[in-house]
């Protein structure tokens, strides 16, 4: 079974994570959409997973033995499209339609965008497909591993904990859940809305290997991210703690920032920032 190769001339991930932050603020004020905060905070997982770890190929999205990626936190659509254009599934240009009407980069991650695996946005949904393909690939004896993305807020779903029950029960240590703990939801603080704590011991509780970082530290994903399966016979989730709105001072951990876009002065600021 093909499998790919990384690229032999990968970007360092600091630097490619701070050009997918540009991007996403691009994109998100020229459409005056939202979930900027939420896409700030898992850049620099994806710098890792798309520079050090996935197995998958450009020129062909879809080859058998490619490595999976899901976001199941689906509207931090602009972050994933950015990172896949740096990656050169398809042209930078083509950014610049996100949000338009008749545009394939939809508001919600769409599979219509080549490299997207699933179309994802309702929460809850990505982890039950994630084992699917992570039991799908291991019968066919293709090797691939799948790393599927949830937000925290995303944790209150239950189907995401029958899928918590399913995956230990049927060994995939193939697959790997990520979770982007920035502690902020769509209308509070995770401790506020539903706390999720003792959030680590319920994942181990079920039968997964656990890890818990510091998701902006690159060196700390690298070295998690790349040891999977983290435990034989055992799925693991990765519980990364990250900040909202990650590198721009006045989106930092602010609430509002969910849903706003930043004006014409604002993003000017914001990308000073995140080019520093």
């Amino acid at each position: 079974m093909t499998r790919p190769s990384l690229p032999a001339n990968r970007p360092e991930p600091r630097e490619f994570a701070r050009r997918i932050r540009a991007h996403a603020l691009r994109m998100v004020h020229a459409a005056k959409a939202s979930h900027i905060g939420g896409c700030l905070s898992m850049a620099d997982i994806l710098a890792v997973l798309y520079t050090r770890i996935l197995r998958v190929d450009p020129a062909d999205p879809r080859l058998a033995g490619r490595d999976r990626f899901v976001l199941s936190k689906g509207h931090a659509a602009a972050m994933l499209y950015a990172t896949l254009a740096e990656c050169g599934f398809f042209s930078l240009s083509e950014l610049d339609t996100y949000c338009r009407d008749g545009s394939i980069f939809t508001g919600h991650v769409s599979h219509a965008v080549p490299g997207v695996e699933v179309s994802t946005g309702s929460l809850g949904h990505g982890l039950p497909i994630a084992i699917g393909m992570a039991l799908a690939v291991r019968s066919a004896g293709r090797g691939a591993r799948v790393f599927c993305l949830l937000s925290d807020g995303e944790c209150d779903e239950g189907s995401n904990w029958e899928g918590i029950m399913f995956a230990p029960h049927h060994k995939l240590d193939n697959l790997c859940v990520i979770v982007d703990f920035n502690k902020i939801q769509s209308f509070g603080s995770v401790a506020e809305v539903l706390n999720l704590d003792p959030f680590a011991e319920k994942w181990r509780s079920f039968g997964w290997h656990v890890e818990e970082i510091d998701g902006h530290d690159l060196i700390a994903l690298e070295r998690v991210l790349g040891a999977l399966p983290g435990h034989p016979d055992k799925p693991t989730v990765v519980i990364a703690h990250t900040v909202k709105g990650k590198g721009v001072s006045f989106m930092e951990n602010k609430l509002e920032w969910h849903y706003r876009s930043p004006s014409d002065e604002l993003l000017v600021q914001a990308l000073a920032e995140v080019s520093a």
